[in-house]
């Protein structure tokens, strides 16, 4: 009987899900059905609804928090002190030469900036050089510029553009023959002479290498011809070929300045100097020019003019001078002490080891101030 009731019961329930009314059922949302213990026991209060296997909740991306933007103010430039006003008799150092010559010359005006006492004077032509001289003709011009200028130092730097024919008696001469070099030793001579005349220091710059390897050749000629030709005349001739090239020897772009930093030394061309070459140019004249002129190359703080007030003591007599033997490392203590002052005193002993102390005597050496077996009591303790 219990068998049949509990079928009838599952009939029943059976009926119930399969006729429902199919309005009831609705494709968006479709009611949950009830299960059997449902049925008998009711619904609960509270139902676990079964998680969606369809569902799958999507990771949260980590937010990327872009960093706060700090404006900082740009540090302040250093500024770059004033050009101190030059003096009426100040010195005046000439350069003359082709566009190498032009760097030199803007490389000694920031030297001597700040020296009221030296004033640059600078005659260069960039195209111009010992070779063409109908297009600028130095050993012509250059009386005239001393003339004029007066100078205290005559600067010369020319031959860059001296790598091509020279017309000699009305005929061309292909570059680096042998008419065609005596000629230029000739003309280089020439011009150093018209330098040196009037006894003035003359400083002949020589040549520095070149990115092409031809070109840095020829130099190396060219500048043994201008030593040989300015120290005839009496003149001095300034070697600057280590400061534009490597260890081996070998052309550089960039290099150290005069300050020791790595700076860009030549240009993109290879060939012209940029402000930092410019000025290590110059630094190898400057010495020269300063160890020549002496007070005159002084800046303004320096100037011995300065320094005329300061009260000078009148020497002492020789009486007044008391003359003391020197001393020798090997004379005998003056005060009787036998070590030199603030050396301790170093005691001295058997010549024994400690081994042999401990094992003919049986001395044991103390043991190191402060150590654990240390037994010596501090001298405020001692009676």
């Amino acid at each position: 009987m219990t068998i049949r009731i509990i079928r009838a019961i599952l009939a029943v329930a059976m009926a119930a899900g399969v006729f429902l009314p199919a309005s009831a059922v609705s494709a968006q949302e479709q009611p949950r059905r009830k299960t059997i213990l449902e049925l008998f026991f009711g619904t609960p209060d509270r139902a676990v609804v079964a998680p969606n296997p369809t569902y799958r909740e999507k990771p949260r991306q980590p937010v990327k928090r872009q960093p706060k933007r700090v404006e900082t103010a740009a540090p302040p430039e250093p500024q770059k002190p004033e050009a101190v006003e030059k003096l009426p008799d100040a010195k005046k150092i000439l350069v003359v030469g082709d566009f190498i010559g032009a760097s030199l010359g803007e490389g000694l005006v920031a030297a001597f900036e700040m020296t009221p006492g030296i004033v640059i004077e600078r005659r260069a032509n960039g195209s111009s050089g010992v070779v063409r001289d109908d297009f600028y003709d130095w050993p012509a011009a250059l009386p005239a510029i001393i003339q004029e200028t007066d100078p205290a130092v005559i600067v010369v730097s020319l031959g860059a553009n001296d790598r091509q024919q020279m017309t000699i008696s009305g005929g061309r001469e292909r570059f680096r023959s042998e008419a065609w070099t005596k000629e230029y030793e000739a003309r280089v001579a020439r011009i150093a002479e018209l330098a040196r005349n009037g006894g003035r220091p003359l400083l002949w710059v020589g040549m520095p290498a070149f990115q092409s390897s031809a070109m840095t050749a020829d130099m190396t000629t060219f500048n043994t011809i201008y030593r040989a030709a300015t120290e005839k005349a009496g003149g001095e001739f300034i070697d600057i070929w280590d400061g534009f090239v490597d260890e081996d020897g070998k052309f550089i772009t960039s290099g150290s300045d005069i300050n020791g930093q790595q700076v860009r030394l030549r240009g993109s061309d290879g060939i012209n100097l940029t402000g930092a070459g410019k000025r290590k140019l110059a630094f190898y004249v400057e010495k020269e020019i300063r160890r020549l002129l002496g007070d005159a190359a002084l800046s303004g703080a320096e100037r011995q003019e300065d320094l005329k007030d300061l009260p000078v003591a009148a020497p002492a007599d020789d009486a007044d001078i008391t003359q003391t033997p020197p001393i020798a490392l090997s004379d005998p203590a003056l005060d009787g002490g036998g070590a030199l002052l603030g050396g301790a005193i170093v005691a001295r002993g058997s010549g024994k080891s400690l081994r042999e102390r401990l094992v003919e005597e049986g001395e044991t050496a103390d043991a190191p101030l402060g150590r654990v077996d240390d037994f010596r009591l501090p001298a405020s303790a001692t009676p």
